[in-house]
């Protein structure tokens, strides 16, 4: 099995929402970190108080300036002071927002439920091929690693073929159907 199956999810999902690209990962936490880390985010940035409690985490883990607000969302919500939003939850055709980094989700519970994953739109190139090189341990993905001059840090965060398998079987099967709608009530505080 080859990574062609993650590129053609990649492309069925920026497609969908209206973006140029696609980032599969493991998951929409991971996405935003590499979102974070690819920007090199350093001034103080704001989490809502209700959300998925790996999100804020992320401020410890990346050793952010960070605090919460009160925000009351639907469907998705900016991380303040970045152009990065956690979209984990939005299902909706062409509602990629331009010059920003769109995370979203293919947890079990989501729409397209995977059991496991995650994506970063955007309409960057250049970020695309830093953050597809990111997500693949600071390597190119079409080559074997051993044959590779790994100079980047990256991390252990792609989709896999078989995951990406999985979503363009779940996509093909629930394109009509109508998601959830899903708001800031949905987490606790």
């Amino acid at each position: 099995m080859s990574f062609n199956s993650v590129k053609k999810f990649e492309k069925i999902i920026s497609n969908f929402f209206g973006s140029e690209f696609g980032i599969a990962t493991d998951s929409c936490t991971h996405a935003i970190e590499l979102c974070l880390r690819h920007q090199n985010i350093k001034n103080k940035i704001t989490f809502p108080k209700n959300t998925y409690v790996g999100i804020p985490l992320l401020g410890y883990k990346l050793n952010l300036d960070w605090n919460w607000n009160a925000e009351k969302w639907n469907d998705y919500y900016f991380i303040k002071e970045t152009n990065i939003i956690d979209a984990a939850v939005l299902w909706k055709k062409n509602s990629y927002v331009e010059n920003t980094f769109m995370c979203i989700s293919f947890q079990y519970q989501k729409h397209i439920n995977i059991g496991r994953g995650g994506m970063i739109l955007t309409n960057s190139k250049d970020s695309y091929n830093k953050l597809t090189e990111m997500s693949y341990d600071g390597r190119n993905r079409d080559k074997p690693w051993r044959d590779q001059n790994i100079s980047s840090i990256g991390y252990h965060y792609y989709m896999t073929p078989e995951n990406a398998e999985t979503g363009i079987d779940i996509f093909n099967n629930k394109f009509d159907k109508t998601p959830k709608l899903w708001t800031y009530k949905d987490y606790p505080d």
